[in-house]
């Protein structure tokens, strides 16, 4: 059996020790669509599962358009994403957390009577993680669970972290898993997000983002690595 695994990084210094690991692997390196891109073939008995990973850049609106790219033109029938997040309850910096619901929290239509984050005409905006896919990750480390939120803002007000932890009770904050998400609902293609903490979502936020950032570690990397391995044992 062959399949396709899309893995999307937003930042350069998350892209970089994985596009550095593919290419010890003879990986090939391009573009998509105008996105940096590594790709490779991962072999187990007879199966082989082709891994297309692009750098897509910060935001929800680069995120989504990555993942439209990868499942239509890739033809990916899995999409992962790895990054860095704030912290919001029950995590702590350091922390790997694994995605197992995804929302686009700065969707605000209080103003014509709906609640923050949710969508018009009952259009679902909490996407749940692939079962499957959590339930490989349980195979290949200890990792926390949780709820991520999603923004277009890096989060440094308290307040604003309270508000999400009271309604959402979420563990983290980034700026992409929710419009990944809602991309894959839509396709029917299956997601999982895994996402450090490298700061609190706090005044101290930026700098404590840079400093982990700047270290382009390779811990998420060999996560991603384990967890495709797995998924072409198993598939």
């Amino acid at each position: 059996m062959r399949k396709t695994v899309g893995i999307i990084f937003a930042d350069s210094m998350e892209y970089l020790p994985f596009q550095k690991s593919a290419a010890e692997k003879g990986a090939k390196e391009g573009t998509l669509r105008g996105l940096n891109s590594t790709s490779y073939t991962v072999k187990s008995d007879n199966n082989e599962l082709d891994i297309v990973a692009v750098e897509c850049g910060i935001g929800k609106v680069n995120a989504a358009f990555a993942a439209a790219v990868l499942i239509t033109e890739s033809k990916a029938d899995i999409i992962l994403n790895a990054g860095l997040s704030g912290a919001i309850s029950k995590v702590k910096r350091e922390d790997i957390v694994v995605g197992t619901s995804y929302m686009q929290c700065d969707l605000d239509l209080t103003a014509i009577g709906y609640k923050l984050a949710e969508k018009p005409d009952g259009e679902e905006y909490i996407h749940p993680a692939d079962e499957g896919l959590v339930e490989l990750t349980k195979q290949i480390g200890s990792f926390h669970y949780g709820k991520l939120g999603t923004g277009d803002i890096f989060l440094t007000d308290k307040s604003k972290k309270e508000l999400y932890k009271e309604l959402f009770s979420l563990s983290a904050f980034d700026m992409e898993t929710g419009a990944i998400a809602s991309v894959c609902r839509k396709c029917g293609v299956p997601f999982l997000s895994v996402r450090k903490i490298s700061d609190d979502a706090d005044d101290a936020s930026g700098e404590d983002y840079r400093e982990m950032n700047d270290r382009a570690e390779a811990c998420l990397t060999e996560i991603l690595e384990k967890l495709t391995e797995k998924i072409c044992e198993t598939m």
